[in-house]
């Protein structure tokens, strides 16, 4: 599974934090590495000099292989916490989403 990060120009995505997310979310999603191609975060700052509780978004952009796109999004305080919340989502999505492909046991 690639994992791509993006940021806007507002947040600075260093190589470490770039490093520490991206480990991040592989292994939130190792479970389902063998079912996802590419796994794609977008960090935006949606409140630019407020800095409000939820200032921070993150979208995480996920691509099962032979399917549609998936997409979860939440927003923080920080890009941590955006992306935990993000990755929650995602979690769950794909539980739903990958269960209903799979046959009944």
């Amino acid at each position: 599974m690639l994992v791509q990060i993006n940021t806007d120009n507002r947040i600075e995505g260093s190589e470490g934090m770039n490093a520490a997310m991206e480990e991040q979310v592989r292994e939130r999603l190792s479970r389902f590495s063998d079912r996802l191609t590419r796994a794609e975060l977008h960090l935006r700052d949606v409140d630019g000099e407020r800095n409000g509780p939820q200032g921070i978004e993150a979208k995480l952009e996920l691509r099962p292989a032979g399917g549609q796109p998936l997409m979860t999004t939440d927003q923080g305080a920080d890009p941590d916490a955006a992306l935990a919340g993000a990755l929650r989502k995602a979690i769950d999505l794909l539980d739903r989403t990958f269960a209903k492909q799979d046959p009944v046991r």
